[in-house]
């Protein structure tokens, strides 16, 4: 039942918006308890292949930055986004897995089956159960359950630590206090 509401959504969400750097979904089929949904082919594979996998060359400055301004531009399309009578579209799973590169390194968002409206009118936030990736999510709202688009902004801001630093966000072959990559990088930040 999960897959099928997680599927639901992304159809929904993918059905409304058309931005360069969102994934297109190409179709979908529903039978039974079978979904499957298709996306425009992504040459270039995942963020994370590319930053994480063993042998892989590392990518270029300026490719990183392409990437990284491509995923802005694409999370910031949704939070502006006003289809869903003036609500922003909060991502809430931003991370490296789920941006796709095309050919040219084109960074386009995917996986967009914890998506959710964001707050209307004058609320501030989403109340909603926690869901996301351990090492992405915003310590606010793992705290707290309150979603808002800042809660993408933490996300991304993980992601671009892991395109600077070529670590992953999670990794417990760092010393104790250093698993969390915005825990290692602290010292490295300066106000």
């Amino acid at each position: 039942m999960f897959l099928c509401l997680m599927s639901q959504a992304e159809i929904n969400f993918l059905g409304q918006f058309h931005h360069p750097n969102l994934v297109k979904l190409i179709g979908y089929c529903i039978e039974e308890d079978q979904r499957l949904l298709v996306y425009e082919f992504m040459q270039r594979g995942s963020l994370e292949w590319h930053l994480f996998r063993r042998g892989a060359f590392p990518l270029p400055w300026n490719v990183r930055m392409k990437i990284a301004l491509g995923a802005a531009k694409g999370l910031c399309f949704l939070h502006n986004s006003r289809l869903n009578g003036s609500k922003p579209v909060i991502y809430r799973d931003f991370k490296a897995s789920n941006v796709l590169l095309d050919l040219d390194f084109t960074a386009k968002l995917s996986d967009f089956g914890l998506a959710k409206d964001g707050p209307k009118g004058g609320e501030t936030h989403v109340s909603t159960r926690v869901m996301g990736t351990y090492g992405y999510a915003a310590p606010e709202y793992v705290l707290t359950g309150h979603l808002t688009t800042m809660s993408d902004v933490y996300s991304f801001g993980v992601v671009l630590l892991e395109l600077l630093s070529g670590k992953r966000s999670v990794d417990k072959n760092r010393p104790a206090n250093q698993h969390n990559l915005v825990e290692w990088s602290r010292p490295f930040l300066s106000d």
